[in-house]
């Protein structure tokens, strides 16, 4: 039922494109493994080796400690449609902030939000289906737009004081690299 691949072939694209929602797993050395749901118009495929996604603010930056700590990311997709499938995409990231010489190129593949914290852009070592025949069916009613008006409402300066009170330090007290 599983099948393995080195890269993403076409077929492993369109799937991606047609999904709404998605999963993001880190974990560090030691401590607690984190796995984040993902949504909005966040991810990018660059290449067929490597991948992007947006993060924006909110309540921890788990993800970014790990990352920080041992660059492990695993991305999971699956289908709540008609034809069920689990894609994993597994590899090592890299976290580019505002402040890095790369946010320009890889925060312009995405629409500007505000709450926008790191582009996460993952080099995939092993793609890996699987059939996801346990997956129920779900109907996408919309995208919540609750994130993007909290950002808003705080604006940038109100961010980045948001970043430095709750977003400096991960679950396990590491450093998340704002």
């Amino acid at each position: 039922m599983s099948e393995k691949f080195e890269k993403l072939d076409h077929s492993h694209k369109v799937f991606i494109q047609q999904q709404h929602l998605y999963f993001v797993s880190t974990a560090g050395a030691e401590g607690y493994v984190n796995v984040s749901p993902k949504g909005m118009d966040s991810f990018r495929i660059l290449d067929d080796s490597t991948v992007a996604w947006l993060n924006l603010t909110g309540s921890g930056n788990e993800t970014a400690a790990h990352v920080l700590e041992n660059g492990r990311m695993t991305v999971m997709f699956c289908s709540f449609g008609k034809q069920p499938l689990i894609m994993r995409l597994y590899g090592q990231a890299v976290a580019i902030h505002p402040r890095d010489e790369r946010w320009d190129e890889l925060s312009a593949l995405f629409p500007s939000y505000t709450g926008a914290r790191q582009v996460f852009s993952l080099s995939i070592e092993l793609v890996q289906t699987s059939c996801g025949y346990a997956v129920p069916y779900f109907r996408l009613e919309g995208e919540r737009p609750t994130l993007t008006k909290w950002a808003d409402n705080h604006g940038e300066a109100g961010i980045r004081d948001y970043w430095m009170e709750k977003n400096a330090k991960s679950l396990n007290d590491t450093d998340t690299g704002i």
